[in-house]
C-alpha cells in the first residue's frame, strides 16, 4: 500500500512539473497594460460619465408649460442634475385676450438640481421618496427679457432680472421597477413639487395679504431611468 501511494505520489509531482512551465508562459504571454492602454480607459470612463442616465417630462414648476430634458444621477441615487427645456404658450389662463396677442410662444433653459436624502422599499418594485429638495435656476430665451435692466429706465429702478429666476422646491416621488430586460428603461418615477422662486419669495415677505397660491407653483412630472 505505502509503495503504491508513494508511486502515485511521484505520477502527480512529475505531471506538475511538467505542466507548470506551460502555465507559466501562458501567464507571460498576457501583456501588461501600456501607459496608452491606462489613458484611453480614463478617457472612454470619462466620457461614459457624461451619458444621460436618465429623460424626463415637467408640467408646469415656472419653468413652462412643459419641459423635456435629462439628467445625471450619482452619489449612490442621492444627488441628480437635470437639464430641462421648456415652452410657454402664447396664452395662458393668467392673460386677458389683449395681453395674449401681444405675446409669442417662448422657450425656456433650466439647470436644476435635486436632493434624496432617502428610499423607502414598499414593495421589491416601488420604491416611496418621501422627501425630495432642490433648486433650479431658470432662464427665458427670448431678447424682450433682460438680465439687468435697460438703459431706458432709471438706475436702481428696476433691482431684479425678468429673464432669470432661481427656485427651490420640496416633493414626493413613487418608483416603479421593471424586471423585463427588453424595456427600453429601467424604471419610470411619478413625481410632484411644490415651488417658489426668488421673487415670489420677497413679495411674501413684504406683502403679508398674499396667498399661497400666488407664491408657490405646483408641478408634476415623470422621469424615465435608462441606466
Amino acid at each position: 500500500m505505502t509503495t503504491h501511494m508513494k508511486s502515485l505520489n511521484f505520477k502527480l509531482l512529475l505531471l506538475l512539473t511538467l505542466l507548470f512551465p506551460f502555465y507559466t508562459n501562458a501567464q507571460d504571454s498576457i501583456p501588461a497594460p501600456t501607459l496608452y492602454d491606462r489613458h484611453i480607459e480614463r478617457y472612454t470612463s470619462l466620457w461614459e460619465n457624461l451619458i444621460p442616465r436618465y429623460s424626463k417630462i415637467q408640467f408646469a414648476g415656472s419653468m413652462g408649460m412643459f419641459s423635456f430634458g435629462i439628467g445625471w444621477d450619482y452619489y449612490r441615487h442621492h444627488w441628480e442634475t437635470d437639464l430641462l427645456f421648456g415652452f410657454v404658450p402664447k396664452t395662458t389662463r393668467n392673460l386677458k385676450a389683449e395681453s395674449s396677442k401681444k405675446r409669442h410662444t417662448m422657450a425656456t433653459f433650466t439647470v436644476k438640481q435635486n436632493y434624496i436624502p432617502w428610499r423607502v422599499p414598499l414593495h421589491k418594485n416601488i420604491d416611496f421618496e418621501p422627501l425630495t429638495t432642490g433648486l433650479y435656476i431658470n432662464t427665458l430665451l427670448d431678447r424682450d427679457f433682460w438680465v439687468q435692466s435697460p438703459d431706458k429706465y432709471p438706475k436702481g429702478y428696476y433691482f431684479f432680472s425678468t429673464r432669470v429666476r432661481t427656485h427651490i422646491f420640496l416633493g414626493e416621488r413613487v418608483t416603479f421597477k421593471f424586471n423585463n430586460p427588453g424595456r427600453w428603461h429601467k424604471s419610470v418615477t411619478l413625481f410632484y413639487e411644490l415651488s417658489s422662486c426668488d421673487l415670489y419669495i420677497l413679495n411674501k415677505f413684504g406683502n403679508k395679504y398674499l396667498k399661497p397660491k400666488d407664491y408657490l407653483s405646483l408641478s408634476f412630472g415623470l422621469k424615465f431611468q435608462i441606466l
